[in-house]
């Protein structure tokens, strides 16, 4: 994928570093209630922050994963479908194709699917929202989030 460098053994693993801001957040919030109930309600009222930056954060972390796994089921599910219906001259460019590209063409009814692939390829045209508009004969998506 662009921007990404290329992926090896060595690199393969990822870890969301977002997870220690959240530990950290909710370490401190234990740490300023528990200073709280000694020294009073200024501790306490740091401890609510803590915790609810805590959920904030968990709250976008938890959008940001559900985002990712729809765009990986959907670059499965359209790769799946355009090697239904497209015919075999285009078959063989599905790899060309973005992921932006495929969440593009995945609105498009089977009948214009082919002709929006081939110019989409030939006019390299690059944005999900670019191809959506090119779409006469929606196939609406009511599972999305």
């Amino acid at each position: 994928m662009a921007g990404h460098p290329v992926q090896n053994y060595a690199n393969h693993k990822t870890f969301d570093n977002s997870l220690y801001v959240i530990a950290l957040l909710d370490l401190a919030a234990i740490f300023l209630a528990l200073t709280g109930i000694y020294f009073g309600a200024a501790f306490l009222a740091a401890a609510i922050i803590c915790v609810a930056v805590s959920v904030i954060v968990v709250l976008y972390r938890l959008r940001a994963y559900a985002v990712r796994v729809q765009d990986r089921v959907i670059r499965l599910e359209t790769r799946l479908r355009l090697e239904r219906v497209l015919p075999e001259t285009l078959r063989a460019r599905i790899p060309e194709l973005t992921l932006p590209q495929l969440i593009g063409v995945r609105f498009a009814s089977d009948a214009e699917l082919p002709d929006l692939v081939a110019k989409v390829l030939a006019e390299n045209i690059a944005t999900a929202d670019a191809i959506k508009r090119l779409v006469k004969h929606w196939q609406a998506d009511y599972l999305r989030v």
